[in-house]
């Protein structure tokens, strides 16, 4: 079985203090129970020294990782191979040590030990290739290769100011953004205006903070966070960034006076949650650009800002494994949404285990939330009421179930539905309409099927056509463009939503009746003659796959009739 532990974690009752816990690899647990000296505030006993690296603190003996003084969620196995690693840094540590030490007598496979590295790594930050911290000796085992400094805990360890720079410390550690992150760095020297783009819940927020906090590492940049998510008058939007820079910017010409405190410096505006005042922070960000030509934009929005010199960087889901009865843990944890997936079950369980068994299980729940990060994290809050498989049972009812949200989180950040509510409330009429009736249109689908469903007296064809562009724009569908038919389709959690809505609006049987007859328009084509070319053989596959995802959907049962012609027949149809 692979594992996944807190290294801390906090007693949800009681007196708030913390305690760390070795799991199943150590001897016993050692508490720490004083609400003064505790891990959260990075402060230990003054005869207890740390290993210093990067703007990391390892307290060996209190089983403890800090980044920037803030507790570092680590399994405990992963934990007891970096200690033993860090303590013999620069030397070779076998692969047979390191499973000793991470499982006492006990035997394990190989393959158990690459997974507990490669989650040490992601917790370092090490990316693919960069080795800042562990090297691989092929064959053999690996090697710490980091400078370390034996400090007093009773003295921080030197890092960034980021109080200075006006930024939240971070609460997690990012899974599978490293790339991406890299990416954002490297352009913002050549690009003064980068946003990132994507759907609610995806960790647009979470990127834009890592970028701006490498920055000031790096490169010693100044950064303000301008968090907009609660200015809800557009109005108000340079005040934010009034108040974001600090108390001396006066609010009566808060945009002159923002613009003059920016002068010469080199500093990155984090304009946060742009979506809902777009307008605003669009004008806003031209402003500062133009005004202050040492500032840099990151902005995070649902949809971009269209201005002059934008760079859009849309933000990926995290990837699942590919449906497979025979999928292990230890191949499943190779993917990003099954490690998010296991390490937010260790927060609420303390210790989680994932094994050959619920492996296939965990990645079919990652690949039915879509990758989003938010409902990943929903989904395994309520890991400790109904397991995996529970969860599994349940997903059918996910916006219903999924609400587990942080308490100190953005309401539209407590739950799915209110996930979704925040983008649909966002939309015009038109797209909402548009949205919840392509909803019809399980998998993937083309232009000419939106039309076919969506299009009505009221909204003409080309009116769909652009009411689809605008969706994309604004993450809500997701198009690919690289074939000869751009193919579209909604997220799982997406679709089911806007079928609710399609319910609720009392539309759902005439827009069945559209979808039945769309599908029979695209078998029954009697004036043209069949043939056995490659190309009518490709459109009868077509037929065959659109066929396929009206059975997986609502809407099967209405369309045989006695004049369809059966997949089996050679009859040629358009592409669907």
């Amino acid at each position: 079985m692979i594992s996944a532990g807190l290294t801390v974690h906090q007693h949800a009752v009681g007196t708030g203090g913390l305690h760390a816990s070795r799991g199943a690899g150590g001897a016993d647990d050692s508490r720490i129970d004083d609400g003064v000296s505790t891990a959260a505030d990075g402060v230990a006993g003054p005869a207890e020294r740390a290993l210093a690296f990067g703007p990391f603190r390892l307290l060996s003996t209190r089983r403890l990782l800090l980044q920037d003084d803030q507790p570092v969620r680590l399994g405990s196995r992963a934990l007891e191979i970096l200690i033993a690693l860090v303590e013999r840094r620069g030397e070779l540590v076998t692969k047979a040590e390191l499973m000793a030490r991470a499982w006492p007598s006990t035997f394990v496979e190989e393959g158990n030990l690459k997974v507990q590295v490669a989650g040490l790594r992601r917790a370092l930050g090490d990316s693919r290739g960069s080795d800042r911290y562990l090297v691989t000796v092929p064959g053999h085992g690996y090697r710490f290769v980091a400078p370390v400094t034996l400090i007093d805990e009773g003295v921080s360890a030197p890092r960034a100011a980021v109080e200075e720079a006006k930024l939240p410390a971070p609460v997690t550690h990012l899974i599978d953004r490293t790339e991406i992150i890299g990416a954002i760095t490297a352009e913002l020297p050549h690009r003064r205006f980068i946003t990132i783009v994507g759907p609610g819940g995806i960790g647009k927020t979470t990127v834009a903070l890592a970028v701006a906090r490498g920055l000031i590492e790096a490169r010693g940049h100044g950064a303000a966070l301008v968090d907009l998510a609660q200015v809800v008058d557009p109005r108000l939007v340079p005040g934010a960034l009034a108040d974001a820079l600090g108390p001396k910017i006066g609010s009566e010409h808060s945009i002159r006076g923002s613009i003059a405190a920016l002068q010469g410096k080199p500093v990155l505006l984090v304009l946060d949650n742009c979506e809902h005042v777009i307008e605003a922070a669009a004008a806003l960000a031209v402003e500062v650009l133009n005004g202050a030509p040492g500032v840099q934009i990151l902005a995070t929005s649902r949809e971009p800002l269209r201005v002059e010199s934008e760079q859009v960087h849309r933000l990926p889901p995290l990837e699942s494994p590919p449906p497979s009865a025979r999928l292990t843990a230890a191949a499943a944890l190779g993917f990003p949404a099954v490690q998010l997936f296991v390490e937010c079950a260790a927060a609420i369980l303390g210790e989680f285990e994932l094994d050959d068994e619920d492996a296939p299980i965990v990645a079919h729940l990652c690949r039915k939330l879509d990758g989003v990060p938010l409902a990943i994290e929903f989904a395994a809050a309520r890991i400790d009421a109904f397991g995996v498989r529970g969860l599994a049972a349940h997903l059918d009812d996910r916006l219903q179930l999924l609400t587990g949200g942080r308490r100190p989180a953005l309401p539209r950040h407590r739950s799915l539905r209110a996930n979704l509510d925040w983008g649909h409330d966002l939309l015009r009429e038109p797209e909402r309409v548009v949205l919840r009736r392509v909803a019809i249109l399980a998998g993937e689908f083309t232009l000419g099927a939106a039309k076919a469903v969506a299009a009505s007296a009221e909204i003409a064809g080309p009116e769909v056509a652009e009411c689809v562009a605008n969706l994309v724009t604004k993450s809500l569908i997701e198009a690919d463009v690289d074939g000869a038919v751009p193919r579209y389709r909604l997220h799982e959690t997406t679709q089911a939503y806007a079928l609710e809505k399609l319910f609720e609006s009392g539309e759902l049987e005439q827009v069945e009746r559209r979808h039945t007859e769309y599908l029979r328009s695209l078998v029954w084509r009697p004036e043209v003659d069949w043939d056995m070319s490659p190309a009518a053989a490709e459109r009868l596959a077509a037929c065959g796959r659109r066929i396929d995802a009206a059975r997986a959907g609502r809407t099967f049962h209405l369309w045989a009739t006695p004049r369809v012609v059966p997949r089996s027949s050679s009859a040629p149809c358009p592409p669907p």
